[in-house]
């Protein structure tokens, strides 16, 4: 494969060129060998330490990923790439996504677009650009141009990240409406429908890696339900069309206050105020000991809490916080009852997270029998050789005694 000679090169170790030869896409900052004279956010060639030709990467001058590649070729002209992999993320989406107008419309890695996160909720797309090479005019125009040329939403909106951006060494920018006027919208997910306000809410607004084991939850979903870290409704607003008394906790109030107009919006499906759900401001912890002493008891609980493991060395930590929590979740359920348990850490992996779960089960003294081992919802997809793009867990089991 010959070299473009337009390019700036990077050269990896060979420990780096057997990660890309393996299919990742990441090379880290301590593999690279040289990379002299390269402009951040620049698109390069990458040679391993013998000179051989790997392909096309973009480089990040601060981030410990340094490079994240973009194809075994050569590459002449960025935008041209970007354009085409937007069309194909989007067609994906046409083929794989059903019964919903909020959905991820482009992951990252995992849509070969590295440091590119899009979400449309409804007629709104929320944008987030991570990386140096995803920050320049020129790329956020052909990313702009092509989303609304292609999926002509009444605005765009960029949620933008301070933290990230000050790891990538960009400047400060506000988050605000790149197109359009409108920031506020009403979105479907499983015929559930749920306000959006782009300049409101975690991450680009909601959790859409979710929508799937929602539906799957609220299948097997029975009796008293108790939905602990709510955050706007999802699994609580699903669980109340089968269940005939739900309670969702979570720490946040304007959470809570999100997740009851949600439930508003929903009164008609739901069965008018005979269904209306409790909403707990609590901290989730110290909830369940509270229940679990005075011997409350449920149907089903969903466990949904937030990453424990940001990195590999919080890992021990997290796996202890999993575990007092579905500790208590397994004391409260009624035999025959469902627990619904997720973790959005990537650093816990399926079997860790499997293996805390065995080990709470046997310290309750309750069996578990394994209904469904789920993931993330297929608008967020994985690539086999990249790892990081699977994070998602979601484990539905039944409970006996």
């Amino acid at each position: 494969m010959p070299q473009d000679p337009g390019l700036p090169t990077v050269k990896i170790s060979s420990r780096g060129a057997d990660r890309v030869k393996s299919g990742h896409v990441w090379v880290y900052r301590s593999d690279i060998v040289s990379a002299e004279g390269v402009a951040p956010g620049a698109m390069v060639a990458v040679i391993d330490h013998r000179g051989k030709q790997l392909g096309t990467a973009l480089y990040s001058s601060s981030s410990q990923i340094a490079i994240r590649m973009i194809a075994h070729e050569p590459v002449k002209d960025f935008p041209a790439v970007l354009r085409q992999r937007i069309a194909d993320a989007i067609a994906y989406r046409e083929r794989f996504v059903h019964n919903t107008d909020a959905y991820r419309v482009i992951f990252s890695e995992a849509d070969l677009l590295p440091g590119l996160i899009v979400d449309r909720y409804n007629d709104i797309l929320s944008v987030q650009v991570l990386t140096q090479a995803m920050d320049p005019a020129l790329t956020r125009d052909t990313i702009i141009s092509e989303l609304a040329g292609r999926l002509h939403p009444a605005s765009i909106f960029e949620r933008v990240d301070p933290r990230v951006r000050d790891l990538e060494a960009l400047p400060s920018r506000a988050s605000e409406l790149l197109q359009g006027e409108q920031t506020v919208t009403t979105f479907t997910m499983n015929g559930i429908q749920f306000g959006y306000d782009a300049v409101e809410g975690q991450k680009t607004g909601a959790f859409l890696d979710q929508r799937e084991n929602y539906f799957a939850s609220a299948h097997y979903a029975k009796g008293e339900a108790l939905d602990v870290f709510c955050y706007q409704g999802g699994f609580a607003l699903h669980l109340a069309t089968r269940c005939s008394q739900v309670t969702g906790v979570d720490s946040s109030r304007p959470a809570l206050e999100a997740a009851e107009r949600n439930a508003a919006l929903n009164s008609q499906k739901l069965g008018g105020k005979e269904k209306e759900i409790e909403w707990i401001e609590a901290n989730a912890f110290d909830l369940l000991k509270d229940y679990s002493s005075a011997d409350r008891r449920y149907d089903t609980i969903v466990l949904d809490p937030p990453a424990f493991a940001k990195s590999k060395r919080e890992l021990d930590a997290a796996l202890r916080g999993y575990k007092e929590l579905n500790l208590r979740a397994l004391k409260m359920l009624r035999s025959g009852g469902l627990l619904v348990t997720c973790s959005c850490s990537y650093h816990v992996s399926q079997s860790n997270f499997l293996e805390m779960l065995a080990s709470a089960a046997l310290d309750a003294h309750r069996t578990l029998r394994l209904i469904e081992v789920r993931g993330q919802a297929k608008d967020h997809p994985v690539l086999l050789n990249v790892p990081e793009t699977a994070y998602l867990k979601c484990v539905i089991a039944s409970v006996s005694s």
